[in-house]
Protein backbone atom coordinates (compact mmCIF):
# COMPACT_ATOMS: atom_id res chain seq x y z
CA UNK A 1 0.00 0.00 0.00
CA UNK A 2 1.73 3.50 -0.87
CA UNK A 3 2.28 6.15 2.11
CA UNK A 4 2.02 10.22 2.13
CA UNK A 5 3.05 11.99 4.33
CA UNK A 6 1.51 15.23 4.14
CA UNK A 7 2.97 18.60 6.14
CA UNK A 8 1.07 21.18 7.56
CA UNK A 9 1.30 24.60 9.54
CA UNK A 10 0.71 24.15 13.00
CA UNK A 11 -0.93 27.04 12.56
CA UNK A 12 -3.25 28.18 9.33
CA UNK A 13 -3.52 25.48 7.23
CA UNK A 14 -6.07 25.63 4.99
CA UNK A 15 -8.81 23.01 6.06
CA UNK A 16 -10.30 21.72 2.15
CA UNK A 17 -6.86 21.23 1.41
CA UNK A 18 -5.97 18.63 3.85
CA UNK A 19 -9.17 17.29 4.91
CA UNK A 20 -10.59 16.71 1.05
CA UNK A 21 -7.03 16.07 -0.69
CA UNK A 22 -6.67 13.06 2.54
CA UNK A 23 -10.38 11.59 2.35
CA UNK A 24 -9.51 11.17 -1.55
CA UNK A 25 -6.31 9.62 -0.79
CA UNK A 26 -7.74 7.52 2.50
CA UNK A 27 -10.67 6.49 0.09
CA UNK A 28 -7.86 4.87 -2.51
CA UNK A 29 -6.24 2.61 0.17
CA UNK A 30 -3.15 5.23 1.02
CA UNK A 31 -2.02 5.28 3.52
CA UNK A 32 -1.97 8.80 5.23
CA UNK A 33 0.12 10.42 7.84
CA UNK A 34 0.34 14.34 9.15
CA UNK A 35 3.32 15.76 10.08
CA UNK A 36 4.39 19.11 11.56
CA UNK A 37 7.08 21.45 13.05
CA UNK A 38 5.40 20.66 16.71
CA UNK A 39 3.43 17.72 18.03
CA UNK A 40 -0.13 18.01 18.76
CA UNK A 41 -3.08 19.27 17.20
CA UNK A 42 -2.66 21.38 14.07
CA UNK A 43 -5.75 24.35 13.78
CA UNK A 44 -6.74 25.07 10.17
CA UNK A 45 -7.31 28.68 9.54
CA UNK A 46 -11.47 27.71 9.10
CA UNK A 47 -11.19 26.22 12.75
CA UNK A 48 -10.88 22.32 11.71
CA UNK A 49 -8.33 20.56 13.92
CA UNK A 50 -5.87 17.93 12.45
CA UNK A 51 -4.00 15.51 14.52
CA UNK A 52 -0.61 15.74 13.79
CA UNK A 53 0.89 12.30 13.91
CA UNK A 54 4.54 12.74 13.82
CA UNK A 55 7.09 15.55 13.89
CA UNK A 56 8.64 16.79 10.68
CA UNK A 57 12.12 15.93 12.23
CA UNK A 58 11.03 12.40 13.28
CA UNK A 59 9.77 11.76 9.99
CA UNK A 60 12.19 9.61 7.73
CA UNK A 61 10.88 9.96 3.79
CA UNK A 62 12.48 7.00 3.02
CA UNK A 63 9.31 5.37 3.95
CA UNK A 64 6.98 7.30 1.96
CA UNK A 65 6.26 7.02 -1.50
CA UNK A 66 5.07 10.84 -2.09
CA UNK A 67 5.28 14.22 0.09
CA UNK A 68 2.66 16.75 -0.02
CA UNK A 69 2.28 20.36 1.16
CA UNK A 70 -0.86 21.82 2.56
CA UNK A 71 -1.07 25.42 1.88
CA UNK A 72 -3.27 28.17 4.39
CA UNK A 73 -2.16 31.41 5.73
CA UNK A 74 0.30 29.49 7.55
CA UNK A 75 1.97 27.56 5.27
CA UNK A 76 4.67 29.92 4.03
CA UNK A 77 6.29 29.88 7.59
CA UNK A 78 7.28 25.79 6.78
CA UNK A 79 9.75 27.51 4.78
CA UNK A 80 12.02 29.09 7.75
CA UNK A 81 12.25 25.54 9.37
CA UNK A 82 15.56 23.82 8.31
CA UNK A 83 13.69 20.23 9.22
CA UNK A 84 10.93 21.30 6.60
CA UNK A 85 13.55 22.40 4.04
CA UNK A 86 16.15 19.21 4.68
CA UNK A 87 13.27 16.51 4.09
CA UNK A 88 12.07 18.46 0.50
CA UNK A 89 15.74 18.64 -0.24
CA UNK A 90 15.74 14.97 0.47
CA UNK A 91 12.59 13.72 -1.03
CA UNK A 92 14.09 15.34 -4.52
CA UNK A 93 17.24 13.75 -3.69
CA UNK A 94 16.02 9.91 -3.56
CA UNK A 95 13.42 10.81 -6.32
CA UNK A 96 9.90 10.97 -4.31
CA UNK A 97 7.13 12.20 -5.72
CA UNK A 98 6.23 15.27 -4.40
CA UNK A 99 3.33 17.51 -4.53
CA UNK A 100 1.96 21.26 -2.77
CA UNK A 101 -0.80 22.69 -3.43
CA UNK A 102 -1.89 26.98 -2.55
CA UNK A 103 0.93 28.94 -1.22
CA UNK A 104 3.02 25.96 -0.14
CA UNK A 105 4.60 25.55 -3.70
CA UNK A 106 6.76 28.29 -2.37
CA UNK A 107 8.55 26.41 -0.23
CA UNK A 108 9.40 23.90 -2.84
CA UNK A 109 10.87 26.87 -4.38
CA UNK A 110 12.42 27.78 -1.52
CA UNK A 111 14.16 24.26 -1.08
CA UNK A 112 15.57 24.87 -5.01
CA UNK A 113 13.38 21.83 -5.94
CA UNK A 114 11.25 23.64 -9.12
CA UNK A 115 14.06 25.50 -10.58
CA UNK A 116 13.02 24.46 -14.51
CA UNK A 117 10.13 22.82 -13.52
CA UNK A 118 6.23 24.14 -14.86
CA UNK A 119 4.15 24.77 -11.07
CA UNK A 120 1.61 26.19 -9.67
CA UNK A 121 0.43 28.16 -6.71
CA UNK A 122 -1.92 30.70 -5.31
CA UNK A 123 -1.15 33.90 -7.12
CA UNK A 124 0.24 36.04 -4.48
CA UNK A 125 3.37 36.83 -2.76
CA UNK A 126 5.96 35.39 -1.27
CA UNK A 127 5.64 32.37 -3.98
CA UNK A 128 5.38 34.62 -7.79
CA UNK A 129 8.66 36.09 -6.36
CA UNK A 130 10.33 33.14 -5.60
CA UNK A 131 8.71 31.29 -8.27
CA UNK A 132 11.10 34.01 -10.56
CA UNK A 133 13.57 33.64 -8.42
CA UNK A 134 14.05 30.17 -8.49
CA UNK A 135 13.45 30.06 -11.92
CA UNK A 136 10.03 28.27 -11.89
CA UNK A 137 7.82 27.92 -14.66
CA UNK A 138 4.70 29.64 -13.33
CA UNK A 139 1.62 28.11 -15.09
CA UNK A 140 -1.89 29.76 -14.12
CA UNK A 141 -3.66 26.09 -14.15
CA UNK A 142 -5.73 24.83 -10.97
CA UNK A 143 -3.55 21.59 -11.39
CA UNK A 144 -0.04 21.23 -12.63
CA UNK A 145 2.26 18.12 -13.11
CA UNK A 146 5.38 18.36 -14.68
CA UNK A 147 7.17 14.94 -13.97
CA UNK A 148 7.08 13.84 -10.22
CA UNK A 149 6.00 17.27 -9.20
CA UNK A 150 2.51 18.26 -8.79
CA UNK A 151 0.86 21.52 -7.90
CA UNK A 152 -2.29 23.18 -7.26
CA UNK A 153 -3.24 26.88 -7.13
CA UNK A 154 -5.78 26.56 -3.92
CA UNK A 155 -8.58 25.43 -1.73
CA UNK A 156 -11.06 24.90 -4.82
CA UNK A 157 -8.65 22.73 -6.54
CA UNK A 158 -7.70 20.48 -4.18
CA UNK A 159 -10.20 17.43 -4.98
CA UNK A 160 -8.60 17.31 -8.37
CA UNK A 161 -5.07 17.52 -6.75
CA UNK A 162 -6.42 14.32 -4.14
CA UNK A 163 -7.09 13.09 -7.66
CA UNK A 164 -3.93 13.46 -9.55
CA UNK A 165 -2.22 12.54 -6.36
CA UNK A 166 -4.07 8.88 -6.84
CA UNK A 167 -3.53 8.86 -10.06
CA UNK A 168 0.69 8.56 -10.01
CA UNK A 169 0.08 6.53 -6.64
Amino acid sequence: MPKALFIIAKQGFRDEELFDTKQILDTAGIETVVASTEAGEAQGSKGGIAKIDIEVKDARIEDYDILILIGGPGATGLADYSEVIDIVKKANELQKKIAAICISPYVLARAGVLTGKKATTFPGEPALSEFTKQGVIHIEDSVVQDGRFITANGPSSAKDFGQKIVENL
